[in-house]
């Protein structure tokens, strides 16, 4: 346990920082590592051997024998191959050795990784290459260095290449905007991003004994608690004493590899909790949220817990996501979606919110796709999850703000509201310039955006990438309509076309409630995108539109476009494939055997009543054992029905249609038995079922 006192201390004790970076390089060596970091500069390879010597001895001091390159290919986990630092000395011993060439550069076999069709599974070789910007640190006894994955041929095969790309990107026109507005010391442009992660904890006895979560992550069949969050008294209840050890220990351990965990509470569905953390430059945010993902399901481990990480592992109850905070700052400090004491004058904010306005509107189909998933598809559009219409929140002075834009006129500002509670002995304190909107998929928070629609089992790196790679082009259209002009010429125009641009892209501005279908009429009269599906958002990812737009800023080359359509696509359709495959043997196996043994003995007891008792009714036994004959007969139809089409599916090769089919008629066929098969084990008592229902998962956390 790390006392309070020794925090700061302990906080990044395992990670090869800043500080640990100041303290041990040569200062000339520190300069330049640091040139790469903030401005993206080559590194040389004198520079790397020392830094890697350097990062060894710190290294081994802290217990670590190997290290890895670690990176995160296109199955949205992380991978890791680990070499030790030992070699071979002539008199018999060892010596501990780590070079330049090893921290820089390593080989992993390319072809065993999602591809897409850009590597053949005779072309082995892939590249690994460190990542300067994002710390190495230390875990389980070896160094991991952060890297990008790339193809022999150079293409990106991870998550991280295009992510650092559309950061630059960004910077690139974000710069160029801000150094016309008037921000000439303005050098680098960072996005940041803190992302909540929303989980389960359940039993690890009771995870051990269901297929369908060790298989799928999510419960395929069950029956409804008698009890879900309909009291609402989980959201922010008092958090149980062995959940909070839990929680204590995870963040320990965060804290230990530098990771700012900073919020955690109880959520809205039994057994559901949060953590967030202090936002950070994008790339290292990515990083840290597949670390965090992978500590939580460790410590849970040692809790006797398994964590979930599914975004809708139990069915009729809120699913998990992890809702994006992006922001845009300078290197001077400026953040750009501040508004600031006078939004209507803040002209650098009103641009590039402009700019994000523009980016949603104009590119919802490929930032829908950026947060699908067979998994994230469950969980959008109710239980607080926002539906799959994107729009923007922007609360009601932004409203107002934009309103005067529209008009042409001056904002003149409501100033801040003083809340008064009723009660003198509480405090006096000023509202936020906006309320939340827990429905909006994409929703301005004060200084910073909300993208509430990744999942939370997933990177969100993708969804990023997307995001940063449309606000650059907008900021570079804009900047061309600006372009040429100063002085009073130039607030002049910005405010002509801050005007156009409100005129043609306010159709995706919406303050309401988005779970109502008047929303979804609305929605369609205003032409906005409906995509319930992966297979439904798909075609936008390599539509003419998408490809210029990725490739015009380098952070997709056409090929690597198509990979990533083949790649998402066939990971939908193995996901679903993996589900009907266990929904089909629980059902042969799991719970036709329950349902088999409390029908026998149900026969039991009536024909024991009768033969004591001639004009024993026995209604209750005989409703129950009719009820259960008749779902048994039901599922075994629907079972069949899921089965042949399954057949089906698995010799359709083209991936679009498999993946619209798995969507539209197997996952139909699966929620077709799944209704029988609740039904029926809704009658079932526990003792005859060899797996633990609703009830006892979602409530046995003490």
């Amino acid at each position: 346990m790390i006392e309070a006192s020794k925090l700061t201390e302990e906080y990044g004790c395992l990670v090869f920082n800043d500080k640990v970076m100041k303290q041990r390089l040569p200062k000339d060596i520190y300069k330049a590592v640091h040139k790469t970091i903030e401005m993206g500069s080559h590194l040389e390879l004198e520079v790397a051997n020392t830094v890697a010597a350097v990062m060894k001895e710190w290294a081994v001091e802290n217990g670590a024998t190997h290290f890895t390159h670690w990176f995160q290919p296109m199955t949205g986990l992380t991978a890791e191959k680990h070499d030790s630092f030992i070699s071979p000395a002539d008199n018999g011993t060892i010596i501990m050795e780590f070079s330049g060439k090893e921290l820089v550069k390593g080989e992993p076999d390319a072809s065993s990784f999602p591809s897409g069709g850009l590597r053949a599974t005779f072309e082995a070789r892939g590249y690994t290459a460190w990542d300067p910007s994002s710390p190495a640190f230390i875990k389980d006894g070896s160094l991991y260095i952060p890297t990008a994955f790339c193809s022999y041929g150079g293409e990106a095969l991870d998550k991280k290449t295009p992510l650092l790309r559309s950061m630059e990107a960004l910077s690139r026109e974000a710069v160029k905007m801000l150094h016309l507005l008037g921000h000439e010391d303005v050098k680098r442009v960072n996005t940041t991003i803190g992302s909540e992660q929303e989980y389960f904890l359940i039993d690890k006895d009771f995870y051990k004994k269901r297929k369908d979560l060790l298989f799928t992550g999510r419960t395929l069949i069950g029956a409804p608690a008698s009890k879900g969050q309909e009291m609402e008294d989980h959201y922010f209840g008092v958090i149980k004493p062995k959940v909070s050890a839990y929680m204590h220990d995870l963040d320990e351990e965060l804290w230990k590899l530098g990771i700012p965990a900073k919020t955690k509470h109880n959520e809205v569905a039994p057994s559901q909790h949060e953590l967030a953390p202090v936002f950070e430059t994008a790339n290292i945010a990515v990083d840290h949220n597949q670390l965090t993902m992978e500590v939580m399901k460790k410590v849970a481990d040692k809790h006797n817990y398994a964590c979930l990480l599914h975004e809708k592992p139990f069915e009729g109850i809120n699913g998990s996501g992890k809702h994006n905070n992006w922001s845009v700052c300078t290197d001077t400090g400026l953040n750009l979606l501040d508004p600031g004491k006078h939004p209507g004058e803040n002209i650098p904010f009103l641009v590039f919110l402009m700019a994000v306005i523009a980016a949603v509107d104009d590119y919802a189909g490929v930032l829908r796709l950026s947060v699908a998933s067979a998994g994230n598809d469950h969980r959008l559009g109710g239980n607080e999850a926002p539906p799959a219409i994107i729009s923007i929140f922007v609360g009601d002075e932004l409203a107002e703000v934009l309103k005067a834009v529209e008009a042409g006129t001056a904002y003149e500002g409501s100033g801040k509201v003083q809340m008064a509670m009723g009660a003198q002995v509480l405090p006096h304190f000023t509202k936020d310039n906006t309320d939340r909107n827990r429905t909006s998929p994409f929703a301005f928070t004060g200084n910073k955006f909300e993208f509430r629609m990744p999942g939370s089992a997933v990177s969100v790196a993708n969804a990023n990438i997307v995001l940063n790679t449309a606000v650059a082009e907008e900021v570079a259209r804009l900047y061309e309509k600006l372009e040429g002009y100063s002085g009073d010429e130039l607030k002049e125009k910005i405010a002509e076309v801050l005007k156009e641009e409100l005129a043609a892209h306010k159709r995706v501005l919406f303050n309401g409630n988005g779970y109502t279908e008047e929303w979804v009429a609305e929605a369609e009269k205003r032409g906005l995108l409906n995509l319930k599906s992966l297979p439904d958002a798909m075609p936008h990812w390599i539509s003419d539109k998408s490809i210029e737009l990725f490739t015009k800023h380098g952070i997709f080359t056409k090929e690597e476009i198509f990979s990533r359509y083949e790649i998402l696509l066939e990971n939908y359709s193995k996901s679903i494939h993996i589900e009907s495959l266990t929904m089909q043997e629980m059902i042969r196996k799991d719970l036709t055997e329950g349902l088999v043994a409390y029908q026998k003995d149900l026969t039991k007891e009536i024909l024991q009543k009768k033969s004591v008792l001639e004009s024993a009714d026995c209604a209750l036994e005989t409703g129950v054992l009719k009820t259960l004959d008749e779902q048994g007969a039901n599922m075994c139809k629907a079972l069949a029905k899921l089965a042949e089409d399954t057949k089906t599916a698995e010799g359709m090769t083209e991936v679009l249609e498999t993946a619209a089919y798995y969507q539209k008629t197997i996952l139909a066929d699966m929620d077709e038995l799944r209704k029988y098969a609740d039904t029926a084990e809704a009658l079932i008592p526990d003792k005859y079922l060899s797996y633990p229902t609703y009830g006892q998962m979602l409530f046995s956390l003490r």
